[in-house]
């Protein structure tokens, strides 16, 4: 049984004993610590609620990936790792994996990805005219907060109307973030598993990812495969993680 305890007096967590390097998993938006299991459980693993989701209080403040980056480090630190840990990151939580690769290179060894929104391809573009027109009549007092509030929900993303508060600002920042700076500053081994027919982060973005690493990443599309490509094929993640931890004391890295 794994034991379950806080972090940094505010990040729950599973967390395994056993053999070799720690394995850390950040799931995605919306999901919890659970997430990863099936994927890391034949690892010594430290899966971690990312705060606001599962049993880890929400933070005070919007924070942006580099903000949760820090709080998982500062958990790291706390826990006090022999070595530094295996990153595993799926969606939101690869966004958080590679700013704390980035920023602390000395607690990462290695980092795999899915489905990880990576890099803004392009701008939205402007909202359609009837919702300026509609927001501005709410600015000019002449539109009801609930009314616009339904205008709001009918254009926005499932994530976005189920979130709320802090959660809600946090999902506006993140969503408008783009981490080419963080990519050009990871030393470590980097791996990317994406399904072929991710609708949410198309498998385009394993090309444009390669294209600012400064080391190539391995990388493997699955055919078939959607966003949830870690749910859906646990064992090909669980093989990547196991490479990526065999070449990750190499010089150099692959």
């Amino acid at each position: 049984m794994p034991l379950r305890s806080y972090l940094d007096g505010r990040v729950f967590a599973d967390l395994s004993d056993g053999p070799g390097p720690l394995v850390v998993g950040l799931h995605g938006w919306g999901r919890d610590r659970h997430d990863l299991h099936s994927a890391l459980s034949a690892f010594r693993y430290l899966l971690v609620d990312l705060p606001g989701f599962g049993l880890s209080p929400s933070p005070r403040e919007a924070w942006g990936a580099v903000g949760y980056a820090s709080c998982i480090a500062a958990a790291l630190d706390e826990h006090g790792s022999a070595e530094p840990v295996m990153l595993v990151g799926h969606s939101f939580g690869g966004r958080v994996a590679v700013c704390l690769a980035a920023a602390r290179p000395d607690l990462v060894r290695g980092i795999v990805l899915c489905g990880v929104p990576l890099l803004r391809v392009s701008d939205a573009g402007r909202p359609p005219l009837s919702y300026r027109l509609g927001r501005w009549a709410h600015r000019a007092g002449l539109l009801s907060g609930r009314r616009f509030e339904a205008m709001r929900r009918a254009r926005a993303s499932d994530d976005y109307n189920a979130a709320s508060g802090v959660m809600r600002q946090v999902l506006v920042r993140v969503v408008n973030e783009s981490y080419g700076a963080q990519l050009r500053a990871l030393a470590c081994p980097v791996a990317l598993l994406w399904g072929s027919a991710d609708l949410a982060v198309p498998a385009s973005m394993v090309e444009k990812a390669n294209a600012v690493l400064a080391t190539p990443a391995m990388a493997e599309i699955v055919d078939g495969a959607g966003h949830d490509v870690h749910l859906q094929e646990p064992a090909r993640l669980s093989s990547m993680i196991e490479k990526v931890i065999d070449v990750s004391g190499r010089v150099p890295p692959w």
